[in-house]
């Protein structure tokens, strides 16, 4: 599988069928968040929510959201695709179906989910498909995952109207962010946990469109 990849458009989404067949058992992680010290995998304090974000390369997307006050933990991984508890080599051959995305678990007493989503929206180009700048493939798009009815509802009004802030601001293009229910979460290898921590001049290419978001 990880050959036939090589050969693949790794800006479609592979057949189910034929996706890297992955493994039963999750991959070895960290077992604390190495900015703050909290358990990545919990259990987390009651009051907590989760949601995920793909925005690209997990390593400075994550970086943004564990800045923020409110946000208790993030964590790293692999969404939205058909393999279980894939390595990164195979994400990246485009035959998984993942995204990168980021595990944002948060207290909504402290942080509202507008803010986050206004974080989200801001610090990427969600219009640019199956890539994020010079990152190309199915594992760079633009994702939000829910994990509550209402957290869905809110994401998909956000993104109707960082839509129209776009248009608006004279940018024609379609913004392109998968925007669904919260799929099963598979946690990133350790070295990928909090990376831009571990190694303050790693890449980062995060590049927004300039527009502010509505609302947060």
């Amino acid at each position: 599988m990880f050959l036939a990849g090589l050969f693949s458009d790794k800006t479609k989404m592979p057949d189910p069928a034929s996706a890297s067949r992955g493994r039963d058992e999750p991959l070895p992680t960290a077992t604390h968040h190495f900015v703050n010290g909290e358990k990545l995998k919990g259990p987390y304090p009651d009051g907590m929510e989760t949601i995920l974000f793909g925005m690209g390369c997990f390593w400075g997307a994550e970086r943004l959201f564990w800045q923020l006050d409110g946000v208790h933990v993030t964590a790293v991984g692999y969404a939205g695709g058909f393999t279980p508890n894939p390595t990164y080599e195979e994400t990246c051959t485009g035959q998984t179906g993942h995204a990168e995305v980021v595990k944002v678990v948060f207290d909504p007493a402290k942080v509202g989910l507008p803010d986050l989503l206004k974080t989200f929206w801001e610090e990427h180009d969600p219009t640019q498909g199956m890539r994020q700048g010079n990152d190309i493939g199915t594992t760079y798009r633009s994702t939000i995952y829910a994990t509550t009815d209402a957290q869905l509802e809110a994401a998909r009004a956000s993104r109707e109207a960082y839509q129209a802030a776009l248009r608006s601001s004279g940018r024609s293009a379609a913004i392109t962010t998968e925007v669904e229910l919260a799929p099963d979460f598979y946690y990133a290898e350790e070295y990928h946990q909090q990376y831009l921590a571990k190694n303050p001049g790693g890449y980062c290419g995060l590049q927004g469109t300039g527009i502010a978001c509505p609302g947060g």
